[in-house]
């Protein structure tokens, strides 16, 4: 397929934007800073996922970073610059959090629970909420510089974003502990013999890579993918009997759509389907 790329103004230089074959990529920048997190990038990321939900542009969803990392988490040299994390800000500690609950669920959390595939591609390392931002997706590519590092404890901070609860989720509760306790490093072949990773590729292959497999579920039934999503958060937290009852309506209404239709035609003539955009 003829590769088009139409880039997006996002309101700042910390993220980068553009619609990819129905992909929306969205790239962390701040190579500089290993895309250390910022209030401009996080203000931007949310406005975008917001808006590409409901967005027929875009099938699915891809996220990654500038430069040899995918994203350093909090900006530890800013933090420093202002005497810790919650230094120079005068607002109350409650408004805080609810301001960054409010930022968190609109970003993490609508990764997770986003009603089309999203995919992250780490050129390098995530470290501390940039874990969180990755592992929020539903799928992940790395290459040979990819690692995941609990970085929290080294800096005297217990986590956001997600981390701990996207790493208890993906590698159980004990290896979550020794990551985070003690910091550890999870090169890119552990990380995927631990499920942290779902591939490895070259680095070089990485973007090329991770764009054409988010293409691919672009180009599929997003009906279909979308209400197999719903029945995989579901399956996260209700019991078989509820996730089942919650099937059903799913399945029979994407029995028929143009798009079953069409699947099963193509299987009966052996061809490739060709779903409606």
């Amino acid at each position: 397929m003829q590769r088009v790329s139409s880039g997006i103004d996002t309101g700042t230089t910390d993220l980068l934007a553009r619609v990819d074959r129905g992909v929306g990529v969205l790239t962390l920048n701040r190579p500089d800073r290993r895309n250390a997190l910022s209030g401009a990038m996080f203000e931007a990321l949310a406005r975008l996922l917001d808006e590409w939900e409901s967005d027929d542009r875009i099938g699915a969803v891809l996220l990654t970073g500038a430069g040899p990392a995918f994203c350093a988490g909090g900006d530890v040299k800013g933090f420093a610059e202002r005497g810790g994390e919650v230094g120079g800000h005068s607002a109350p500690i409650e408004e805080r959090v609810q301001r960054q609950r409010a930022s968190q669920q609109a970003t993490t959390g609508r990764l997770h629970g986003f009603a089309k595939p999203t995919i992250a591609a780490l050129p390098g390392a995530a470290a501390g909420a940039g874990i969180g931002l990755a592992l929020a997706c539903d799928l992940r590519v790395g290459c040979e510089r990819s690692a995941f590092v609990g970085a929290f404890a080294r800096v005297g901070l217990s986590g956001d974003y997600g981390a701990v609860w996207g790493m208890t989720r993906l590698v159980g509760p004990a290896r979550a502990r020794q990551v985070m306790f003690l910091g550890e490093r999870v090169d890119a072949a552990t990380a995927l013999d631990w499920g942290l990773l779902n591939w490895v590729v070259p680095t070089d292959e990485l973007e090329e890579y991770a764009v054409a497999a988010a293409a691919g579920l672009a180009a599929g039934p997003r009906q279909a993918l979308a209400s197999m999503k719903a029945n995989l958060l579901d399956a996260e937290q209700l019991d078989l009997a509820a996730a089942m009852d919650r099937e059903v309506p799913r399945h029979l209404a994407c029995g028929v759509t143009d798009d079953h239709r069409e699947a099963v035609q193509a299987f009966v003539e052996k061809r490739p389907a060709v779903f409606r955009r």
